[in-house]
Order: C-alpha cells, then sequence, then structure tokens
C-alpha cells in the first residue's frame, strides 16, 4: 500500500502542497486530476523521491520514501517516473533506449523483452531508428516502453499521452492500462484528460491550489461531484436550480448538470435562447443563453440562432 501522510511542500516560502493525505491498494490505476498550476506533477515528484518534504511522510509497504537529503541519487528504486521531457539518449536507436537498463546477460530474453514492450507502445517498426529522428510523440511512445522495462512497482505517469495523436492515444491507452492490470503495478497519471480519469483509473485525485478536494472512484466522482470546479474537470457543467427545470416543493436546491442531463422538450420550464451549436460527431453541443447567463445542452441536431427553445432534465 501507498501512503501519503499529511505532505506540505513548497519551491520556496509559498506553499504548493498543503496537507496532502491518501492511501493506494497495490495494482490500483489513480487519475490525479485538476487545473494547470495545482500541483499534479510536484505530487508525482514527491513521490518518487526527488524532493524532501516541508512535513508529513511517504511510504510504500511501510518503506518510507526519501529524497535528495537521504539518498546520493534521487528516486526510489521500486518506482519508475515518466516527467514530461522524455529523456531519452538521442543517439541511440530506440531498442537501445528501450533496453537501456535491461541486463546483458541473456541477450535473448532482452531482446524479447524489448520487442514485447515495443509492441505495447506500437513502435516496433522503429526499432532500429536513432531516438533523434522521432517526433515528439513517438518518443514519448519509447519512454513509456523504456520505464515498463524493468517491471516497476509502482509507476508515476505525468501527462504520458500528451504529445500522442488521438488515433494512436486511445489504443495505446487501452494496452498500456490492461498490461499494468495484468502485471499488478500500480499507476498514478497525472492527466488533463478526464478519459485517462473515467475510462482507466480505478480512482480519480482532485488537486485545488495544492490540496486535495476529493478522492473517490471514478464513476462516482463524475455522476456525484462534490462542486463545480470537480464537475468542470470533465467538460462543460451547468449549475442550476433545480425549480428552474421540474416543479419543486420545499427547499430549492441548486444542482449541477452535464450538456447531456438536459434535453429539448415542448413545455419545459426552462426557456433559452440559442448562441451556438458545435458538431460533435454523434450530437451537437449547444450552447444558449438563461437569464443571462450561458449554459450548454445537447441536441441531435443544430439549432438556429436566436431560435428560444424549453428544457428540462434528461
Amino acid at each position: 500500500m501507498l501512503q501519503v501522510q499529511n505532505i506540505t511542500f513548497g519551491y520556496t516560502e509559498k506553499q504548493v502542497l498543503t496537507n496532502a493525505s491518501f492511501t493506494i491498494i497495490k495494482g490500483q490505476n489513480i487519475a490525479i486530476i485538476g487545473e494547470s498550476g495545482c500541483g499534479k506533477s510536484t505530487l508525482l515528484k514527491l513521490i518518487y523521491g526527488l524532493y524532501d518534504l516541508d512535513e508529513g511522510h511517504i511510504l510504500w509497504n511501510e518503506e518510507e520514501v526519501l529524497g535528495p537529503k537521504y539518498n546520493l541519487v534521487p528516486g526510489m528504486p521500486f518506482m519508475k517516473y515518466l516527467s514530461q521531457d522524455f529523456d531519452l539518449m538521442p543517439y541511440i536507436t530506440v531498442a537501445e533506449n528501450v533496453g537501456k537498463y535491461l541486463s546483458n546477460v541473456f541477450q535473448d530474453k532482452k531482446q524479447e523483452r524489448i520487442h514485447e514492450l515495443l509492441e505495447i507502445v506500437e513502435m516496433t517498426e522503429f526499432a532500429h531508428v536513432k531516438a533523434k529522428y522521432l517526433s515528439g510523440g513517438q518518443q514519448q511512445r519509447v519512454a513509456l516502453a523504456r520505464v515498463l522495462a524493468l517491471e516497476p512497482e509502482i509507476l508515476l505517469l505525468d501527462e504520458p499521452f500528451s504529445h500522442i495523436d488521438n488515433f494512436r492515444k486511445n489504443a495505446l491507452r487501452r494496452n498500456l492500462f490492461a498490461y499494468l492490470k495484468g502485471q499488478g503495478v500500480t499507476c498514478l497519471v497525472a492527466t488533463h484528460d478526464s478519459t485517462d480519469a473515467l475510462s482507466f483509473a480505478d480512482e480519480t485525485i482532485v488537486l485545488q491550489n495544492g490540496r486535495i478536494v476529493d478522492k473517490a472512484a471514478s464513476f462516482d466522482l463524475y455522476m456525484n461531484p462534490i462542486n463545480k470546479y470537480v464537475a468542470s474537470l470533465f467538460g462543460e457543467v451547468n449549475e442550476l436550480k433545480l425549480s428552474q427545470l421540474v416543479p419543486v416543493d420545499g427547499e430549492d436546491e441548486m444542482v449541477l448538470l452535464y450538456p447531456h442531463q438536459l434535453k429539448v422538450v415542448d413545455n419545459g420550464l426552462m426557456h433559452v435562447v440559442v448562441k451556438q451549436s458545435y458538431f460533435k460527431g454523434g450530437h451537437y453541443l449547444i450552447k444558449a443563453v438563461f437569464d443571462r447567463k450561458v449554459i450548454f445542452f445537447e441536441h441531435d441536431s443544430p439549432l438556429d440562432l436566436n431560435q428560444e427553445v424549453t428544457l428540462m432534465i434528461s
């Protein structure tokens, strides 16, 4: 089990993380999400041991993770950390980069392992190409293969798909997270892409201004966000009074609704004016104005500018 106990850290006197605490069970895939600058990357670096904590403790199976004050070479041997700069050696081949830390004693096994890893990241055809000739996305895939080479107990990934084209990204995510589950590798992914959280993460940690505001199963986090900030990390969200959508007896509460939770009806209580229709493939995202406030809902066809429609909860 990974235990993060009341950790606080700042690069200067200003704190980047404050009193962060959580536990992760072995083999879980955890997404870390939040707005830019909230402390996602710093949290991964602290878990790996690249910096010394100001306060608190980090433990893996009761072994404390220690920083540069205690380790000549920062980082813990049972973890691997993939930063956003890849750190590949440009003048050796893709295969040589992936196999850099593998033993040379059994060459056949080494080559089999390199081939297996390149298949996972779909880079087998580039095995003998020098890293300097690769695109940013290709380099990122090679870097992923390299951190998997020695099968770490914990894998820390900082925006691991940020440079990869969408058509490659989806297959790569499926391959990677299926492999990690099969091997029982604990994985923490700092990401801006909600797909990483919703489709592949067992649980999601939400950071805001250096503090953990929620940690829950990804499905629960999406379906029952504790506030608008959490909901907005998964896309557009509307904050409305329940009475604006349905008749209400008693207390009139505020509700958070994603665009797909609102639909156009003939006699809804909520009258809106359409301002823009955005084609999203299987549907249109409609931007409208209600009571001088912008809202979003989904529809199966575009709507006319300034068209008036009524909505209700779907």
